[in-house]
Formats: C-alpha cells, structure tokens, sequence
C-alpha cells in the first residue's frame, strides 16, 4: 500500500502540469533551463520515492520492453529518446516498458539525477 504525503498534490491534473512543464524543453536548445519550483521538485520527488518504495525489488516483465543505456542525467538525451520510442503515456498503449540504467550521481550542471 502507498503511504500518501499529506502535503504533496495526488491531483493528476498537478503532475500533468508538471510532466508538460517539463516537456517546454522538447524543441529548445539543449541546456536551456525549464523552471519547477522547489516545492513542487520536492513533492515530485516524494511521490516517485513512494512508489519505488511500493514496488518489489524484483520486476518480472514481460516483452516488449525498450531498455535505454545511461544518459548521464542529460535531460536532453531522456527527451531524444523519447522523441524515438515514444512518450511513456503514448506508449502504454502498445504495452511498451522502458528501462534505464544509470549512475547514480550527476554528472554535469545540467544534470536530473
């Protein structure tokens, strides 16, 4: 069960806001910053943490799934990839799961690690 952040935002209209905040950046040039407030980077990092933190530590999936090597926290290179196999809310339809593997530090200043 997810325990819920009282004071986080559960309104899916919240997160959609943030995800097309975020994608701005899709046709700029790469490094031009996408504004999130602190509070809403720490409320969106609560909410993934806590489903991390529900889900198993051993994932069995089934095909297909598109496995991504590391991007070094580039949020461009993420964006690219995205532009090649699909934006995750598009993909679900075809059943399509994404896996990253990456470091976990940062890398540069433009880093989303």
């Amino acid at each position: 069960m997810m325990r819920q952040n009282n004071n986080a935002p559960s309104d899916e209209s919240w997160i959609d806001g943030i995800i097309d905040n975020l994608l701005s950046a899709r046709n700029k040039k790469p490094g031009t910053p996408v504004d999130i407030s602190v509070q809403d980077a720490t409320n969106l990092c609560n909410q993934a943490r806590e489903v991390l933190l529900s889900q198993p530590m051993l994932l069995e999936l089934g095909a297909p799934i598109k496995i991504c090597g590391d991007i070094h926290g580039q949020y461009t290179d993420l964006l690219r990839l995205f532009e090649y196999g699909g934006f995750p809310p598009e993909v679900l339809s075809f059943n399509a799961l994404f896996i990253y593997l990456s470091l976990y530090f940062p890398e540069s200043i433009v880093s989303i690690h």
